[in-house]
Parts: C-alpha cells; sequence; structure tokens
C-alpha cells in the first residue's frame, strides 16, 4: 500500500509539473499557415495581421514564425492593442517587402507601425522598404511623396530588436517614439549614401534606449536623437557612409546642432568616449563607445 503511494504521488508531481511547464511554453503561429505567400508578389498584410491578432490574445507567451522567403506587406501595417500577454517574439528568417510603387505607401508615415505593446520582440530577418525609385525621384526635384518609415515603436516599452537587417527604407530605417526600456542589437542598415533622409536609427521622447553591435550605412544620420531623451547608450556602432552619431543633425561625425532661434531647450550629460573615425573618398566610418544622458525639448530634428 505505501510503495503504491508512494508511485502515485511520484507519477501525480511528473503530471503536475508537465502540466505547469506546458502552460508556460510560446504557442507558435507560423504566417505560412495563415495564408502567407513567400513569393514577394502576393500581398500578405493580411496573413501578418491575423498571425499578431491571434499572438495579441493569447494569455501565455506567443512566437509569430516568417519563415524563409520574400512576403509583400502591400500596404501599411499597423500591429497594436492592449495584449494580453507581454513576451511575443516576431521570429523572421525571411524578408519582409515593401511595394515597389512608392505612391502606394506614399505619405503614410510608416510602414510597419507597432504602437502601444509591451514586451515585444523582433529576431533576425530583414525588411525591404524598396526605395530606390522614391530616391531618385527626390533627386530629380520632382513632386514625390515624403515616403514611410520602415520600422516603428511607438509608445511602447520593454521592447528587444535584435539581429535585424533594415534595406533600401523609403524614409527613417527604424524609429523608436515615446518609447521606455528599448534594446537593438546586431542591427545592419547596409543604405547607399545617396539614400535622402534615411536616418538609421532615430530616436524621440523616449527613455532607456540601447543600442550595441550595430553597422550602420546611409545617406543620412547613422543614429539620429531628436528631442526629449533620457538615459540613452550607444556601443560599439560601426557608422559609414552617413552623417555620424547626431544629437540634432550633422555631417561631422559626432556633433550637437540647433537652430539659430530661441528656445528652453537644453543638452546635458553627454559623453563620447574613445571615438575613432577615419576620412577616405568622402567616407566616414566611426567605432565608438558613446553615453548620453540627456533632456532635449522645444526643437525638431528632421
Amino acid at each position: 500500500m505505501m510503495k503504491s503511494l508512494i508511485v502515485l504521488t511520484f507519477l501525480f508531481t511528473i503530471f503536475f509539473f508537465h502540466q505547469s511547464s506546458s502552460s508556460t511554453l510560446p504557442i507558435t503561429y507560423s504566417v505560412l499557415n495563415l495564408g502567407a505567400k513567400p513569393d514577394g508578389k502576393t500581398d500578405s498584410t493580411k496573413s501578418f495581421l491575423s498571425a499578431w491578432a491571434l499572438a495579441c490574445g493569447s494569455a501565455q507567451p506567443a512566437t509569430i514564425y516568417v519563415p524563409p522567403g520574400r512576403y509583400l506587406i502591400g500596404r501599411p501595417a499597423n500591429f497594436g492593442g492592449l495584449c494580453k500577454t507581454s513576451a511575443i517574439t516576431i521570429r523572421i528568417d525571411g524578408t519582409l517587402v515593401a511595394p515597389s510603387n512608392y505612391n502606394v505607401l506614399g505619405n503614410a508615415g510608416n510602414w510597419l507601425l507597432f504602437e502601444g505593446v509591451n514586451g515585444v520582440s523582433i529576431a533576425g530577418g530583414m525588411l525591404d522598404g524598396q526605395g530606390a525609385s522614391l530616391w531618385a525621384c527626390k533627386a530629380s526635384g520632382k513632386t514625390c511623396p515624403d515616403g514611410a518609415t520602415t520600422l516603428s515603436f511607438t509608445n511602447s516599452n520593454n521592447i528587444l530588436i535584435s539581429g535585424l537587417t533594415s534595406i533600401n527604407s523609403q524614409l527613417f530605417h527604424i524609429v523608436i517614439n515615446g518609447c521606455d526600456n528599448v534594446k537593438l542589437q546586431g542591427v545592419k542598415v547596409p543604405a547607399s549614401g545617396n539614400s535622402s533622409n534615411t536616418d538609421g536609427i532615430h530616436v524621440q521622447l523616449s527613455s532607456g534606449v540601447t543600442i550595441l553591435n550595430s553597422k550602420i550605412s546611409t545617406g543620412d544620420d547613422c543614429v539620429s536623437i531628436g528631442a526629449g531623451n533620457t538615459n540613452l547608450w550607444i556601443e560599439n556602432v560601426a557608422c559609414g557612409p552617413g552623417h555620424g552619431i547626431s544629437i540634432g543633425s550633422t555631417e561631422n561625425g559626432v556633433r550637437t546642432k540647433t537652430w539659430g532661434r530661441p528656445s528652453n531647450g537644453f543638452v546635458r550629460g553627454v559623453l563620447f568616449q574613445h571615438a575613432m573615425w577615419c576620412l577616405g573618398a568622402g567616407v566616414f566610418l566611426w567605432f565608438f563607445w558613446l553615453l548620453v544622458s540627456h533632456q532635449l525639448g522645444g526643437w525638431s530634428f528632421f
């Protein structure tokens, strides 16, 4: 009797542990299972939004999986809402592609927008904004739309972007706006030096943003620091071509710049440390460790 009781207790313990462990494992939603086509031609926006709705509505951690292939996100996509879980991972093994016709996004402002989210991670993958034709339009002096930022997080907390590559953005590549506790690491932006107004990473109105171990080549600021930021840390970032790390806007590597007009704004507590740059064929290259704890107000840097 005692032996049977011990065995029963042991089996119950294993069953209970298994059930408890299983309940915390993330649920995975593959965009392929929701109708996405990896051909780069079929609009898969609806499938991605469906995957987000399922992950956001899950009471336990969730993963959205994007298998290898090219997926057309043919219109502005807004991923938002008060999710039940604060642990959503978007694992990308493929490439998300914007429409080749820049008028489709036109003046939408953002292509991929995450708004009001908490605990979202993006791991790996490539975002292709297909912005070359819009750069050419702007360079020609014709009337052109502003274009769209490739990836934007707005009013969001506890965000991780790791191993992501962004190419051919119409406008800014990545924008962090009004966020708290954001980490970007291993980000790559291999953009052309003639890609107009395509800042690599723009940060504004945010606190606790960390940018690590990234390589940014672009036609504008590698990292632009706008108004209202505190506790920004940038470390081991290679920049070039590009205008450097900019508080304001600059073409001189590391610099603080503002407008010549009355303002109550201020910049303080800024430390540039171990910065190295070299000049060759008009290209600047920076490897630096940069600690910024600053506040800016009343300015607009675009």
